[in-house]
């Protein structure tokens, strides 16, 4: 049963997170709702995508210093290409604006950036900017801020299939392809191995899709849709979505002896 932050009042969100429970490893999340939290105030769809990436930042500091190992953010999808030409240019200048402001605060709190998706069909200025921010924090060793840019799940699979078959061909695989295997090539791959699936995937602004995101890798993740729009995503309704996580009874499809009730 998923639960849903808005319905609870700010006093039980609180108190589901615990600082001395475990905080998940690695959490992925879903950004929605610029626009609509612009279009709400009756100000241009971009001005909610600043207003978004201004809580990026907030978001991941206080994941990091949380004990996040892993923080992916879907920033812009394969299918995001359909949106105005204007939008999209101006989603396009955003990681130049965003890396050029941060870089110097991710450095000072030690968090290393990556970004998975298919790089190289973005406008030069933007691939620059991503390559400029992953050597700059390429030494440090704290978290990973990993986004997702021009990513889709489906495309991903599609191509670690087709880079599985190639390699099988040329014999660089010897052994079976497992769910291991496959998992190395994915765009996750990159990540460290015991890392690459998220413990926990939100979705802001009241959606209830996965929206083509990560759909190998979160199997067995805990899902989490809250109603706020992502520039109202505060750093109490993260605390508050990692405290449902550690409420949650994580079977795996097995079973947990240690609580009643749970067989079914």
């Amino acid at each position: 049963m998923l639960n849903f932050l808005n319905k609870k009042k700010n006093t039980e969100m609180d108190s589901l997170f615990d600082k001395d429970k475990p905080i998940p490893k690695h959490i992925a999340v879903i950004m929605d709702g610029n626009g609509r939290w612009a279009k709400k105030r009756f100000m241009p769809r971009v001005a909610g995508h600043r207003e978004g990436m201004n809580n990026v930042k907030k978001i991941t500091k206080h994941a990091s210093q949380l004990g996040v190992e892993v923080l992916t953010l879907y920033a812009f999808s394969t299918e995001n290409w359909k949106r105005p030409t204007d939008e999209v240019d101006f989603l396009m200048k955003l990681p130049v604006d965003f890396f050029d402001e941060f870089v110097p605060e991710l450095i000072q709190e030690n968090v290393q950036v990556k970004v998975m998706g298919f790089t190289e069909y973005l406008p030069e200025h933007t691939k620059i900017a991503v390559e400029n921010a992953i050597e700059q924090t390429k030494s440090n060793t704290g978290m990973i801020l990993n986004f997702a840019l021009n990513y889709g799940s489906r495309a991903e699979m599609l191509t670690a299939i087709n880079r599985i078959i190639v390699d099988s061909k040329e014999g660089n695989i010897q052994e079976e392809i497992t769910e291991e295997v496959f998992s190395d090539y994915l765009m996750t791959g990159m990540l460290t191995p015991t890392l690459r699936d998220p413990e926990l995937l939100i979705r802001t602004s009241g959606e209830e899709r996965i929206s083509n995101f990560l759909l190998w890798q979160i199997a067995y993740s805990e899902l989490v849709f809250t109603e706020e729009y992502w520039p109202d995503f505060t750093i109490n309704h993260f605390e508050a979505a990692i405290g449902i996580f550690q409420a949650r009874n994580r079977r795996f499809g097995g079973l947990n002896e240690t609580k009643k009730g749970d067989e079914a």
